[in-house]
């Protein structure tokens, strides 16, 4: 009987560790929050243009079209490298192989789609990392013989500073309007609780991408303009303030 109520007093005692043990305390903010979304964004010339450009070509048979579009490829991708353009920022975007028909519908003519050949295309995507030559490098591109050209699209190659700047100036905005609603609601100060951020580092609103056909054989002297403008560096800061007495 001894045994007994001495397991009994045992297994009771226990149960209080186990209980702390299984325990999660959380302390909440008890003043009133303040919750405040801020963006703030820098503007700065850009050092990047990035462009699209490649070549197509047509020919009966599929084997001819690759072996005619191969040999305007290295043209074009020579040109480039001869212009001052590192390998490295030369990538190869897209390679494409098609049958072409023609669907055309004839009076009287029930024979279906008629066989044209095959389209071989092949897609650059190149950095150009001099923007005062944008516009004379896209001219150098049309005379290696390029057959379509996308962008530019300008961009910053390093964010950090402008991003610093953006993030500095939206902590102080943060700070002001949360002293202002403390003040207004009769509170003595705000008191930082937490940050979180997203950000766009270096890079315009993403434009419409379209798309031009030059003929080769149209040079001109004068270079195609090309105005790089200025793109933003955003930080987008919510921040939590409690409000103190």
């Amino acid at each position: 009987m001894k045994s007994a109520l001495a397991l009994m007093a045992l297994g009771v005692a226990a149960l209080p560790v186990a209980a702390i043990a299984q325990t999660s305390v959380t302390i909440a903010e008890t003043a009133p929050v303040v919750t405040l979304n801020v963006t703030e964004t820098v503007q700065a010339a850009p050092d990047i243009a990035t462009v699209g450009t490649g070549v197509q070509t047509r020919a009966p048979t599929a084997q001819q079209a690759m072996t005619d579009n191969a040999a305007k490829m290295d043209s074009l991708i020579g040109a480039l490298t001869k212009a001052g353009i590192a390998r490295k920022d030369i990538q190869t975007s897209g390679i494409n192989l098609n049958a072409q028909y023609d669907y055309s519908n004839r009076e009287g003519d029930n024979s279906g789609p008629r066989f044209l050949g095959y389209e071989a295309s092949n897609q650059l995507s190149v950095k150009l990392r001099d923007v005062k030559r944008v516009g004379s490098l896209l001219d150098t591109m049309v005379k290696a013989g390029a057959t379509n050209i996308n962008g530019p699209s300008f961009s910053i190659d390093d964010p950090a500073p402008m991003l610093t700047q953006a993030r500095a100036t939206a902590l102080k905005s943060a700070k002001s309007q949360a002293d202002f609603y403390a003040q207004a609601a009769g509170f003595r100060s705000a008191r930082l609780v937490s940050i979180s951020e997203g950000n766009s580092g270096g890079n315009p609103p993403m434009p419409m991408m379209q798309s031009a056909r030059f003929k080769t054989e149209a040079a001109s002297d004068v270079p195609t303009p090309v105005e790089p403008g200025q793109v933003g560096s955003s930080v987008t800061l919510t921040v939590q303030y409690a409000l103190e007495r």
